[in-house]
């Protein structure tokens, strides 16, 4: 086994075990934290492959974007934490810490061995004429899919705001 196979098998294992962990977290925070890591991993699979403009897109939208979105939800439907002790506060955190740290082990064993080294997969190269008619012919009812679940989400998030704030003005807080 080639370390970039060993490298493959140790970032998809770290993007199946945050991801998994991340929808079975009941703390929000933790989920989002658990995705980024996710994401990374992905991301670093995707360069791995010789896909470094993927990676990038990984990185930017949904590492970046996307999981800044989730955090501002989060913080506008306050929810309440319950605080715990400081031992079960590092027992939670510790599966993130170490999913992350094998992620950024990967990262660093990856940027140490790819300059002029031979092993590496060539990148993959497409015009965006190419990648429009790949995307557009082959995948039109996934794209199509896609875009619903957008405009139904985005319905969703409006029926929501408004109604918080119908719930607001029909019960103004009293002034002291």
């Amino acid at each position: 086994m080639t370390l970039y196979a060993a490298i493959f098998y140790l970032l998809g294992l770290v993007t199946v075990a945050a991801t998994v962990l991340a929808i079975t977290r009941s703390n929000l925070v933790h989920a989002v934290v658990y995705l980024v890591i996710s994401f990374f991993g992905t991301a670093m699979l995707f360069y791995l492959l010789g896909a470094p403009f993927v990676a990038l897109l990984e990185v930017i939208i949904y590492a970046g974007a996307i999981m800044v979105l989730f955090l501002f939800i989060i913080m506008m439907l306050r929810l309440e934490e319950h605080r715990q002790n400081g031992g079960a506060l590092v027992r939670r955190w510790l599966p993130a810490l170490v999913l992350a740290g094998v992620a950024l082990g990967s990262l660093i064993l990856l940027i140490i061995a790819a300059p002029g080294s031979a092993n590496l997969l060539p990148a993959a190269a497409a015009s965006p004429l190419e990648f429009g008619r790949a995307l557009y012919q082959r995948h039109w009812f996934a794209v199509e899919v896609v875009s619903f679940l957008l405009l139904v989400a985005l319905v969703g998030a409006l029926y929501l705001g408004r109604r918080e704030a119908e719930t607001l003005i029909a019960s103004p807080k009293e002034e002291p």
